[in-house]
């Protein structure tokens, strides 16, 4: 780590001149380990939002689920299909949610795990593309996460093209967009997993829409 990347990332006072103390008084400069920890925060409330809206979901499945059944069962078909019809889609949901919640976990790891080690050039590439790819998908379900997600995005990008600058470290983006998307296919497959396990199986004959659990 060079010496300039060293005081940006953790910000000596001591070793601050005159005129950059009275520039930090004017427009004080954040530390770059501490603005990591921000949107390492940022990033966990997110995360529990998500979490919220995900069991809003099951909650809604497990009526909706039980309403199919009862229409099932007394041989009310127009009701089930059309029940089973809305179930699809909101498994299709909560499995987005899902994904995007795995995903912002990991990436949450991994700036915490820079915060520690001051390796932010490489660690925050993935990070950064994985967070363009979940808000991309979350957009048309919870447009304030779409918001809030895109400014944590623009911090990064900030921290990392000044993290590069301050330490002289260039950026393999081949590498990165590797990165992300390992992050992003494992989020993917634990997704499938607990969107299989939690919700069950819907009665034969009726539309599962991409819920099947025989297509996955």
């Amino acid at each position: 780590m060079s010496e300039r990347f060293a005081k940006k990332w953790e910000y000596k006072r001591d070793e601050t001149s005159l005129i950059d103390t009275v520039n930090q008084k004017v427009k004080p400069q954040e530390p770059l380990k501490r603005r990591l920890a921000m949107a390492a925060r940022q990033l966990d409330v997110q995360v529990n939002r998500l979490e919220q809206t995900s069991e809003r979901f099951t909650q809604k499945d497990n009526a909706l689920f039980k309403k199919l059944v009862d229409a099932y069962q007394q041989h009310d078909m127009a009701h089930a299909n059309m029940y089973a019809t809305e179930l699809a889609e909101i498994r299709k949901m909560s499995k987005l949610i899902m994904n995007a919640r795995l995903a912002l976990d990991q990436i949450s790891l991994r700036i915490k795990t820079a915060s520690e080690l001051g390796d932010i050039v490489a660690m925050l590439g993935p990070c950064i593309g994985v967070l363009r790819s979940v808000n991309g998908g979350l957009g048309g379900i919870l447009p304030a996460a779409e918001n809030e997600l895109g400014e944590i995005g623009d911090l990064l990008s900030g921290l990392m093209m000044e993290a590069g600058t301050g330490s002289g470290m260039s950026l393999n983006f081949d590498a990165v967009s590797e990165d992300a998307a390992k992050i992003l296919s494992e989020a993917s497959i634990v997704a499938e997993q607990k969107v299989n396990a939690s919700f069950p199986d819907l009665p034969p004959g009726l539309p599962t829409g991409s819920a099947d659990k025989s297509k996955t």
